[in-house]
């Protein structure tokens, strides 16, 4: 039976024929195709100015800069993330202030932000774990009254609004990505949502090497910036996948909603919350009851791909990995985030899967977690 992965791009043969052309005209760095694909994300956020980027860790990184982020200050953020996340707060020379997440949503909990403000803090970076959106209405009550920037890690939410608003078309600084595994896709790529054409400059000098044009034909630096602009062949390809999210993101709902009509519920794995209107379904991810099995994670995971179904873990509790131990945080520490970063597993969802792939996804999980149940849980 032919494998079957967590994910795979869906790149059309328009867009195949469309790269092939950048490729023939000879400009294939940042050119007419990145500037048309810019003007099409500025479309699609209504109208705010939006930069291409080579990555959503660049856009991160920009977006820190661009809020005046820097050595002293601390960002606060969830634990359960990719961990470019909080990797960008340290570079910046800022601290990572983690907070717990809601068991429910898995999302960063609103409800212990506020405590975990100092005067040292200067942002907070929201997460939307799986696409699922943060709730925008009760994050920028937060940011508003402390005075805080709010840079939205929305690297997996291309296409998830918050109560009817496309995510990117309000808020403060928003962060997305275009990886292979995303939603849209450039093959590598993300961009950065501004707040005004003034920010939106500054974006540019910082994108390469804060070089300024001047109408002499000289230039000028006046920052020092980095190399993150994006590739006409990367923007080619990300036009022609804009033209399809809406019936991307439809198809994954579609899926989404037969996981849950099949899916075993009485294996007492963790579901995603049963949500469809503030999410694009990136993901589908269960927990697994660990609690209740012979087996580990892993074996788990090893029993899934000899079954030829490919899964992925997003994420471990980032606060557990050696850099950020070394900055003091423990096990314990955040409790949520570690039971579920210990068992969440990623199951295979994108839009060309059949039907078919999530009942047999499904029958897979039912029959491994079954054969691994602990006696007195059978």
């Amino acid at each position: 039976m032919e494998y079957l992965p967590f994910t795979r791009p869906d790149i059309d043969e328009a867009t195949i024929a469309g790269v092939v052309e950048v490729l023939r005209s000879g400009w294939i760095t940042s050119g007419p195709q990145v500037k048309a694909f810019e003007a099409k994300l500025s479309e699609y956020f209504g109208g705010r100015p939006v930069r291409a980027l080579v990555s959503g860790t660049g856009a991160l990184e920009l977006a820190l800069e661009l809020a005046g982020v820097g050595r002293g200050d601390e960002v606060i953020t969830t634990p359960l993330s990719w961990v470019a996340t909080a990797n960008v707060v340290v570079r910046a020379g800022a601290r990572p202030v983690f907070v717990d997440v809601d068991p429910a949503t898995r999302l960063i909990d609103l409800d212990r932000v506020e405590t975990a403000i100092t005067p040292k803090t200067r942002a907070i970076i929201p997460v939307d774990l799986a696409g699922l959106a943060v709730d925008r209405d009760r994050l920028y009550v937060i940011a508003k009254k402390h005075k805080l920037r709010v840079i939205e890690d929305a690297a997996q939410s291309m296409g998830t609004a918050w109560r009817g608003k496309r995510l990117g078309s309000f808020g403060d600084l928003i962060c997305l990505s275009f990886h292979a595994n995303k939603n849209l896709t450039t093959a590598e790529g993300g961009c950065l949502v501004l707040n005004d054409e003034a920010e939106a400059l500054r974006c540019e000098r910082l994108r390469l090497q804060g070089v300024v044009r001047l109408p002499d034909g000289g230039q000028e630096v006046e920052v020092p910036g980095a190399k993150l602009n994006l590739t006409d062949i990367a923007a080619r390809i990300g036009l022609g996948q804009l033209e399809r999210l809406e019936e991307f993101n439809e198809r994954r709902g579609h899926l989404a909603r037969r996981y849950f009509a099949r899916f075993d519920r009485s294996l007492h794995c963790g579901l995603p919350p049963e949500e469809f209107a503030n999410t694009n379904w990136h993901m589908f991810q269960i927990l697994l009851p660990l609690e209740r099995l012979t087996i580990g994670r892993g074996e788990f995971i090893g029993e899934m791909h000899a079954r030829g179904i490919g899964v992925g873990v997003h994420y471990p509790a980032m606060h557990l990995f050696k850099l950020y131990r070394s900055l003091g945080y423990q096990d314990g520490d955040f409790p949520h985030a570690e039971r579920i970063g210990a068992s969440i597993v990623t199951l295979p969802l994108f839009p060309r899967m059949a039907d078919a792939d999530v009942d047999r996804v499904c029958d897979a999980v039912r029959d491994i977690l079954r054969t691994h149940m602990r006696p007195e849980h059978r």
